[in-house]
């Protein structure tokens, strides 16, 4: 038995399905999870001493790359002052400064702890302000694990096939309507919020029709339904001002998580101080966290900002998705396999299909025809991490450079030799 088996056996004796997040057991794949020792760089190293070129770059907020000497700088000053206070401090509000000066129409931040925290207590935020109760989402669009956003979720719900989730009562959605991607719904006046991956990244890269986000913009202001753009992977990695700049479209509410963390645990929402004066203490909508704000990760969070603080890095990680995206792709033609490598800025996904997927419906057809197995199996055994699941992006990082990326490219093309030789 290998050392990451046997941490296997014993994760399963202690922790549910051996994991603490559902996509990392390689349910949708098959085989056992790499336990990760240490990371730097480009690179992570398993328990048994091997190293990947990581794809991962858990799954967001690695984006200068792992156990980058600011941040691991910032995080240790920050720790030398202690953990946790259940107190402000200056950090916090130089982050939430940071994010105001970076994204158009964000006057006011509320840190919380995670993603999942973030869109949930938008919602809850939209319904006070408005006085309704009904949401609307499209399927596909992961939004956290909060009951009302679980149906026709994509990501680790779609990677385990879960449908929604038990323990759910039906009470919990009965007020959350599901709408296909790509297609202009019917709002109307009881609903009180449209909320969105503006760039969907949960059921792989599933880019928005031409002008559809203007669109749904004009939609919710003449129906007066709040507009959440869910940007917990988007914010900060597709442009300085995150998909909101990228697509010219401004949402009422915006929902931030991953990068702005620095790698430690941290979420935000935000919108204008119109809106954002209903939360408590200044209004009747009530949320709390006495983790919220801690100072660890804010320290860590302002650091990996400052880093990405100038168009030169989202040039160099727009050149390395570039990279990536169009070497997959003549891979793939050449050897005579059905794939496609959608890509949105610094964003990309591999989908084992003719064409690029518009909608869910499609997504999951390309996902579940068990080529994306194949693949990740692979590259992991040729020394190249990718997310163990068909329906997560690839995140390349400042740290992958473009010798990173041939060598990837080089591994890949063995790899896809090998699976063609087997069909």
């Amino acid at each position: 038995m290998s050392l990451n088996e046997d941490y296997f056996a014993r994760a399963n004796q202690v922790i549910p399905g051996g994991v603490n997040s559902p996509v990392r057991s390689f349910r949708s794949v098959g085989g056992t999870p790499y336990f990760v020792s240490r990371a730097e760089g480009p690179y992570v190293w398993d328990s048994e001493g091997t190293r990947y070129i990581d794809y991962v770059m858990s799954y967001g907020p690695g984006i200068v790359g792992h156990s980058h000497p600011q941040i691991i700088d910032a995080i240790q000053q920050a720790s030398g002052n202690g953990a946790t206070y259940g107190a402000p401090t200056l950090a916090e509000i130089t982050i939430a400064e940071q994010i105001c000066k970076r994204v158009k129409g964000v006057e006011m931040v509320r840190l919380v702890s995670s993603g999942t925290e973030a869109t949930m207590t938008a919602i809850r935020l939209a319904r006070g302000a408005t006085g309704r109760d009904k949401i609307m989402k499209f399927s596909g669009h992961y939004h956290g694990h909060a009951d009302s956003l679980l149906a026709a979720g994509g990501s680790g719900v779609a990677n385990q096939g879960i449908s929604g989730s038990a323990g759910v009562p039906k009470s919990a959605v009965a007020d959350t309507i599901v709408t296909p991607w790509n297609e202009l719904p019917e709002l109307n006046e009881s609903i009180a919020a449209l909320i969105l991956e503006p760039l969907p990244a949960n059921m792989g890269i599933v880019p928005p029709s031409p002008n559809f986000l203007l669109e749904l913009r004009k939609a919710c202001d003449s129906k007066g339904v709040l507009l959440i753009f869910d940007e917990v992977i988007t914010g900060f990695r597709l442009s300085k001002g995150g998909a909101s700049q990228w697509y010219g479209v401004q949402p009422d509410l915006w929902c931030f998580g991953k990068v702005i963390g620095g790698g430690l645990p941290m979420g935000a929402y935000a919108g204008s101080k119109k809106i954002m004066s209903n939360i408590a203490p200044l209004g009747d909508v009530y949320q709390a966290g006495t983790l919220s704000g801690n100072p660890i990760a804010t320290a860590a969070g302002i650091a990996q900002l400052q880093i990405l603080n100038n168009d030169a890095a989202y040039g160099a990680l727009t050149e390395s998705a570039r990279n990536l995206s169009d070497g997959l792709s003549e891979i793939f033609k050449n050897a005579g396999i059905e794939a496609v490598v959608p890509r949105v800025g610094t964003l990309l996904s591999i989908f084992f299909t003719k064409s690029n997927p518009i909608n869910f419906d499609q997504a999951q057809l390309a996902a579940e025809n068990g080529m994306y197995a194949k693949f990740f199996h692979g590259m992991l055994k040729r020394g190249v991490a990718l997310a163990p699941g068909p329906y997560e992006a690839l995140f390349p990082s400042l740290a992958h450079t473009n010798e990173v990326i041939d060598e990837t490219l080089e591994i890949a093309k063995q790899t896809v030799t090998e699976i063609s030789q087997s069909i």
